[in-house]
């Protein structure tokens, strides 16, 4: 009997085993006969979102399965629009370049005022004769008042949206070769604090300079191409020993210096360099090896440009990739004159301008409203 019990153990035990190998086997032949159409959906959208505009577009033509996945994640940012500041009247024109069409809009409150910056759709406005300096919105028509400051010749330009508490307003001015003025102030503040500080490197200060905010700091860059940075929090204003890039020699030509545009693209500052028929150069600031970087490429990004503030957008809809669109509408307004990294040349053909010729007050890049349903 117990013999014959253990055989039977040993039957069982052997029947368990081959089940187990069965079953694996068959896991085994379902997981190898698997295609990208078996991934739960939950990593599908992981794996999906990770993806460019462009490359979300192409997945979303797989099937119908990957084009709802595709659709569902799919973010299109919002090109900036061109605003135009007329010489006369209160009508102000925005030019949409993706979708090719401008909306105009009557804006009073601007009148006898000047461009200074603009930065998360909020404008910073000065009227000269009054030495008034203010935020406003020219889509909700919001007014935020600063106190009064004489500008001069030199630009300005602030962190963040005022809405923020964190809003601080930055200007400098050259006093002299080796000493230069830092003017700052921030929300709530009734007057603006002014510091001199002494140079180091040469640094000119001018309408013609650019300036952003990265990091934290404010830098800019001043007529002849040297990088001065002011830290707010620890009020340090300091000139980068960083050459001034290196361009050819016939970029050295009439206007040369005012026809330059700076910008930040998630940390980084670069800078681009036009001159009249020449195909644009831009650089990178390497921070490791202070030194400006040439760059072949924008890596998709696609750089707006104009004398004030710039920007910086990826996955736009309608509009070229590695791409910088300029402060120039050609065609009735059909057109944004452009120049494309990729196939390095302008679009339009022969539509280069000099744009150290332009007025720096003309037209400013700024960002739309979500609704569009109050212009016409």
């Amino acid at each position: 009997m117990a013999g014959k019990k253990r055989r039977k153990l040993k039957s069982l035990a052997e029947t368990n085993t081959e089940s187990k190998r069965m079953a694996l086997k068959g896991k085994r032949e379902k997981s190898e006969l698997q295609t990208w159409s078996d991934l739960p959906t939950e990593l599908l959208e992981l794996i999906v979102s990770e993806l460019t505009l462009e490359d979300n577009v192409r997945a979303s033509v797989v099937c119908r399965r990957w084009h709802s996945v595709a659709n569902s994640v799919r973010v299109v940012n919002q090109s900036p629009w061109l605003m135009y500041f007329p010489k006369y009247g209160n009508l102000y024109e925005f030019y949409d370049p993706s979708l090719r069409k401008t909306h105009s809009i009557e804006l009073p409150e601007l009148n006898g005022t000047r461009v200074c910056y603009t930065k998360d759709g909020w404008l910073l406005l000065y009227r000269p004769r009054s030495h008034r300096m203010f935020f406003f919105n020219p889509f909700t028509r919001e007014v935020i008042k600063l106190p009064r400051f004489e500008l001069t010749y030199q630009i300005v330009a602030f962190s963040c949206a005022p809405t923020s508490t964190s809003c601080m307003l930055f200007t400098v001015k050259h006093i002299s070769p080796t000493i230069v003025a830092v003017s700052t102030c921030h929300l709530g503040a009734t007057e603006w604090v002014t510091v001199n500080y002494q140079n180091r490197l040469p640094f000119v200060s001018s309408i013609w300079n650019k300036l952003v905010f990265c990091n934290g700091l404010f830098y800019c860059l001043s007529l002849t191409g040297w990088l001065g940075v002011f830290d707010p929090l620890e009020r340090i204003w300091s000139v980068l020993a960083v050459p001034p890039p290196k361009c050819p020699e016939n970029f050295f030509a009439k206007n040369w210096w005012k026809g330059k545009f700076m910008a930040e693209h998630k940390g980084e500052i670069s800078v681009i360099y036009t001159c009249s028929s020449e195909n644009p150069i831009m650089f990178k600031l390497d921070r490791v090896n202070m030194v400006w970087e040439e760059m072949k490429t924008l890596d998709g990004v696609i750089l707006f440009a104009s004398f004030l503030s710039s920007h910086c957008r990826t996955d736009l809809y309608g509009l070229m990739r590695n791409s910088v669109y300029f402060p120039k509408v050609r065609f009735y307004g059909k057109r944004c004159i452009s120049y494309s990294f990729d196939h390095h040349r302008y679009y339009p053909r022969k539509q280069c301008h000099d744009w150290g010729d332009q007025d720096p007050f003309e037209n400013i890049w700024i960002e739309p409203p979500q609704n569009f349903s109050s212009f016409t």
